[in-house]
């Protein structure tokens, strides 16, 4: 079986989240938080094809009665470039991801984002055993 790895995404207007998963899909580490600038999409392109990502899971911004805010159109128009590089993407609920991290690691924590985006990616990944 070839080796997989996952790229978790939590996307901010300002700032994007950035996890990975390790090989065998089970554990997922915060990365690094990226500027959200006009060569985003490239940016994580080449992160994909350097880190051997085999998908991409974007945090699902949806509010409390489960409508898409305001950043989801955003968030479609990434998947969307994304997936016209030949990249599989899923979405993932990231519901209170970046207020759970607050309130484990306090406000004033630089990795808030890549923290999120390892929460999100955890979660996909402890659904997907249960699947």
């Amino acid at each position: 079986m070839s080796q997989q790895k996952y790229l978790g995404i939590d996307f901010g207007l300002k700032r994007i989240g950035l996890a990975t998963s390790d090989d065998t899909l089970s554990l997922a580490f915060p990365y690094k938080t990226i500027k959200n600038s006009k060569n985003v999409v490239q940016e994580v392109i080449d992160l994909i094809q350097k880190d051997s990502i085999t998908k991409v899971v974007i945090g699902e911004s949806k509010n409390l009665d489960m409508k898409d805010n305001p950043i989801m159109k955003q968030i479609n128009i990434f998947k969307k470039a994304l997936e016209e590089k030949d990249v599989k993407v899923d979405f993932h609920p990231e519901m209170y991801s970046s207020a759970q991290v607050i309130n484990l690691m306090g406000e004033e924590n630089k990795a808030i984002d890549a923290s999120a985006a390892a929460i999100i990616l955890q979660n996909y990944l402890d659904l997907q055993k249960h699947i």
